[in-house]
């Protein structure tokens, strides 16, 4: 299902402050870009930017970049991260559009990112398609030039063909799987798991994550 456009997205993105459109500009030099010096983490294809927002307004001792390619779910990102900051500018949240297939254009390992999110992506189920996938090994090539020696991918997916296909994808790409669990919400393994919109669909309908 395709979101529908959004008239207004692009001028409410061309004038936020923490909105960028050409990332490419700032690769290796993000360090530099936010007013504190901290821990990047981002995510990648953040859709409505609610995991996001609500991560980066409760670690404020954190830098975050939220990804996606989509304009009227950058749109929507924007919305959700203003109003998770109370209207005001976040100081260490910036949201970029960027095509996560080609994330290596954007980053490199002196931005030194210290963790990947990736909720949720699309499981792409049709073999032919296999190569799209975020967890694929052409992406997880890429996430190595641009982690931190000691960075981490932090995986969440509803799709157990997808999960056991990344899986083998990880440990294939030189990875460590060092947690995993079958159902989140029975085992929770994350210091703090952030319900996306998707998760709480996902979840309602028995579906586990």
């Amino acid at each position: 299902m395709r979101i529908r456009r959004k008239k207004w997205a692009q001028k409410e993105l061309e004038e936020s402050k923490f909105y960028i459109d050409k990332p490419e500009e700032f690769k290796g030099k993000w360090k530099e870009k936010f007013p504190k010096k901290q821990p990047l983490f981002i995510e990648l294809g953040c859709g409505k930017g609610i995991f996001s927002a609500t991560l980066a307004s409760s670690h404020r001792e954190n830098n975050y970049i939220a990804v996606d390619m989509i304009e009227a779910m950058l749109g929507l990102s924007k919305r959700n991260i203003e109003a998770s900051y109370n209207f005001e500018n976040p100081e260490n949240l910036f949201l970029i559009r960027a095509n996560v297939e080609r994330i290596s254009d954007v980053f490199s390992k002196e931005d030194g990112v210290e963790r990947i999110y990736i909720n949720f992506c699309n499981p792409w189920p049709k073999k032919k398609h296999n190569k799209k996938r975020l967890t694929h090994p052409r992406q997880l090539v890429q996430y190595r030039e641009i982690l931190s020696d000691d960075g981490k991918i932090y995986f969440k997916t509803d799709s157990d063909e997808l999960f056991e296909a990344s899986l083998e994808y990880f440990e294939q790409s030189g990875f460590d799987i060092t947690t995993k669990t079958y159902d989140l919400h029975k085992e929770p393994i994350f210091e703090e798991n952030i319900i996306t919109e998707h998760e709480k669909m996902f979840t309602e309908e028995g579906i586990k994550i």
